[in-house]
């Protein structure tokens, strides 16, 4: 009988506390992460631990390995368990060794350029040829078969500012399409203006291709003021570009970083909170994406300081993404048994924020819904109405069916330092992370402590 009156007794006191956590204020939530993100500062630290003793980490690179091994260490010197790096093959990871152009014309004038991810080199001695240019990649697609032969494409698009990042996805195209399209109609080479918000001589690189079938011809980055020089050169008459770019490629292997904070026991339910590791080469990767590092992981570590959840936290330092989501790929092949037990993601990806507006999927719990956006109002985000915003490495497992909560990152200036140079700790808002990593925390929270299981065909 006093084993059965202990066993009631413990039970009651488990439901009296699953019940004291459903009915947890939710804005409560929010203004107590807050305070923790303010006072401990904990995102910030860390993008400057990882900019400052890695700095650039494009995959297969000594600094990429270097921040593999950082971050196992960071992760284990915050007290998280299962902490394990998971392999990653990848096929051709590309080595930028120089870049160098030239407007030939009267004089020659030295114009800053970055090859794109991908691209070959030029011949030994570079290329010097006739350019022309494309005011749009429409323009470049409806020109004749032939009519660029032995010519440079010069594809000039302006990248308009937004908040949630349209403009970037208006003109990026331009990056994976006009080295194909040159190639197509005889051009040796492409240049395009940077994909980018600024007016800085910082060239923006990024990847020339995602698919198997990357440019056969090189293909590079001006920086925008450039890319203006040169357009008006054009105005004034035919001008040649030159052209020496130097790269290399070569199988690698990279890893996903992976670490948990566990839940209490009672559910075998995951929410995972995931940004990615690598970055490219000119600048530290501070804002791309030190920052969504720095954010997921201090999110991660508030929910272990605060008490336990009902469900698994887990964190994913993502490999390759800016190659193609490599290692986000190979996490959803890696873990395709166990998705189901996924049963929220959130990526952090567009710089220190702060977080404007969230998304829930609308498949969660209308209880879920609620709470995420009352509980992220205390922190003055507003609700979204529309489809949940995915990032690049939750597209794998969310076309798999794990849902996500969408967190937009307020993006306005990301586009300036998006990708160069000038992609620097200076350029990373104390403030605003600290923002950021309160409504991942209170996010994450409120989900991993959700009273009703959110696996999916469980309702």
């Amino acid at each position: 009988m006093r084993t059965l009156l202990t066993a009631a007794i413990c039970a009651a006191t488990l439901s009296s506390s699953a019940l004291a956590v459903a009915a947890e204020d939710p804005a409560a939530v929010a203004r107590d992460f807050q305070t923790r993100a303010s006072n401990g500062g904990l995102a910030f630290e860390i993008v400057r631990s990882l900019t400052t003793e890695v700095g650039a980490r494009p995959l297969g690179s000594p600094g990429d390995a270097a921040a593999v091994a950082w971050g196992e260490r960071k992760l284990k010197e915050l007290g998280f368990v299962n902490v394990r790096r998971e392999e990653v093959k990848v096929p051709s990871a590309w080595q930028r060794i120089s870049d160098r152009a030239e407007l030939v014309g009267v004089t020659r004038q030295t114009l800053r350029v970055a090859a794109l991810g991908d691209s070959p080199s030029t011949p030994d001695k570079g290329i010097e040829a006739e350019v022309v240019r494309f005011p749009t990649l429409a323009a470049l697609e409806a020109s004749a078969p032939g009519s660029l032969t032995g010519k440079i494409a010069f594809v000039d698009v302006h990248t308009r500012r937004t908040k949630n990042g349209t403009g970037y996805g208006e003109a990026v195209g331009m990056r994976t399409r006009a080295a194909p399209l040159a190639k197509e109609r005889g051009a040796i080479a492409a240049v395009i203006r940077s994909v980018g918000t600024d007016s800085h001589r910082f060239p923006h690189t990024g990847t020339a291709s995602w698919r198997a079938d990357f440019p056969t011809i090189p293909v590079a980055a001006l920086s925008n003021p450039d890319a203006d020089q040169l357009s008006r050169a054009l105005e004034r008459g035919p001008a040649k570009l030159f052209l020496d770019l130097r790269s290399t490629s070569a199988p690698a292997t990279a890893y996903n970083v992976v670490g948990e904070i566990p839940g209490d026991g009672s559910s075998d339910e995951i929410v995972l909170l995931g940004a990615h590791l690598d970055s490219w080469d000119l600048g530290t990767g501070a804002i791309d994406d030190g920052a969504g590092i720095g954010i997921t992981v201090s999110a991660a570590k508030a929910i272990a300081e605060r008490g336990k959840t009902k469900r698994t936290i887990r964190v994913v330092m993502f490999a390759g993404e800016e190659i193609g989501i490599k290692g986000a790929t190979a996490y959803a092949e890696a873990h395709k048994d166990e998705l189901v037990k996924h049963v929220a993601a959130m990526e952090a990806d567009f710089g220190s924020g702060p977080v404007y507006r969230v998304t829930p999927d609308a498949s969660f719990p209308a209880a879920l819904q609620t709470s995420l956006r009352t509980g992220l109002a205390a922190l003055k985000v507003d609700a979204g109405d529309g489809k949940a915003e995915v990032g690049p490495d939750l597209g794998p497992i969310n076309r798999a069916g794990v849902p996500t909560i969408g967190l937009a990152l307020d993006g306005t200036d990301y586009f300036d330092v998006h990708h160069t140079e000038d992609d620097t700790l200076d350029k990373v808002d104390a403030t605003a992370i600290a923002q950021s990593s309160a409504a991942y925390a209170t996010a994450a929270w409120l989900a991993a402590t959700h009273p009703e299981s959110l696996k999916r065909g469980s309702k």
